[in-house]
């Protein structure tokens, strides 16, 4: 470390902002829903509760593997699953709840579950594997995301200490799919409208992060959405933002044309 007070502070508070990896065991767990609530016009939450002893999520955007029958398989074929990473966006110990939000954009299987999805069914989940946990002392935070990344968003602002500053650039495709976060942040929450654009061909946030006025300090800049979109905007972000490589995390949630997608981009 530097012998420059100034210069060693610095390296500190470098240090101290510094992401980590945290691994955990995992096993499949078998639960139950306790409840459905649409909470959206394309979004379902759906509460579990049953085998969550020991259950472990200390990042906002892990991810917990779901597994759902393969219809595909036909009637006289072994049973077999299909797996979907999603996030946990709540896991109440005292409840022993664990809460997932489904964006219903398509119909693969975790849509056709969870839109028919009934209080007593039965959801076998694994994970999170490990957990990538940013933290919190940042003068500020940005969080940018299409509908997929709003259970990582809902949780991380449900998280974040009061008054810490945020600022959600959240893509969705009308006012109806607009949710209520929880937060004792000071958070700013800018919606994006695609207005009827299929889901990862609008250039939406891209062109109202050009608009944003971001406020002045160090930031940690975390993206996801459609993969080629989150590649764009974390260079949009380097380029003309003054973001820094080492405090971003910029993901594709899911992929165009491609199915069970999970892409990190960096350099």
């Amino acid at each position: 470390m530097s012998e420059n007070p100034a210069v060693a502070t610095q390296e500190m508070d470098h240090a101290a902002r510094a992401p980590r990896r945290v691994r955990h065991e995992t096993r499949r767990r078998q639960l139950e829903v306790t409840h459905v609530d649409k909470i959206a016009a394309h979004m379902i939450r759906v509460a579990l509760g049953g085998d969550l002893d020991g259950f472990t999520s200390l990042g906002f955007d892990d991810h917990v593997k779901l597994f759902f029958p393969d219809e595909s398989a036909g009637p006289r074929a072994e049973p077999q699953t299909i797996a979907r990473d999603y996030t946990p966006r709540l896991y109440d110990t005292k409840r022993n709840v664990l809460e997932i939000d489904f964006a219903i954009h398509d119909a693969g299987p975790a849509t056709r579950w969870a839109e028919q999805a009934r209080v007593g069914d039965a959801l076998t989940i694994g994970g999170p594997r490990g957990s990538f946990i940013i933290p919190t002392n940042y003068d500020w935070h940005l969080l940018i995301g299409d509908e997929t990344a709003l259970p990582a968003i809902g949780r991380r602002l449900r998280e974040l200490p009061a008054g810490t500053r945020a600022i959600v650039l959240a893509e969705v495709d009308g006012p109806e799919d607009e949710l209520t976060f929880q937060t004792d942040a000071d958070a700013e929450i800018i919606w994006a409208h695609r207005r009827g654009t299929p889901a990862g061909s609008s250039d939406v946030l891209a062109r109202t992060l050009k608009t944003m006025q971001l406020p002045a300090g160090d930031y940690y800049a975390w993206v996801a959405c459609e993969s080629l979109i989150a590649k764009a905007l974390r260079v949009q972000l380097l380029a003309e933002h003054g973001a820094n490589k080492k405090w971003m995390r910029a993901a594709g949630y899911w992929r165009r044309g491609a199915v069970a997608v999970h892409d990190t981009h960096e350099d």
